[in-house]
């Protein structure tokens, strides 16, 4: 069993906001928030929302970074000085004849 297995353990199998804020230590208008951003993954049933305590303890696991192994200098790791792509990267110079 892993921590995130002791975390959900005795939890319902459907949870509500405040139940899922009380989890993670959020508020409830966070966990709205994240809710309707994708974050958390949840239902809409009339005016209330329904979160399935298996697939948020899944999406939390698939969210997971990895531990390097013990010895392993973070700064030598494959994506060390790897930067992502930003939107500046995307723009394209078009001259147009006739535009001068």
């Amino acid at each position: 069993m892993t921590h995130l297995d002791d975390l959900f353990a005795g939890l319902p199998a459907k949870l509500d906001v405040p139940a899922v804020a009380d989890l993670l230590g959020m508020t409830t208008k966070g966990v709205y928030g994240w809710i309707h951003s994708g974050v958390i993954p949840a239902y809409k049933l009339g005016g209330s929302w329904l979160i399935l305590r298996d697939e948020l303890r899944d999406t939390i696991a698939a969210g997971a970074n990895t531990r390097l192994p013990p010895g392993t200098d973070p700064d030598q790791s494959p994506t060390a000085g790897v930067t992502q792509p930003s939107a500046a990267d995307n723009i394209v110079s078009i001259k147009v004849p006739g535009a001068d």
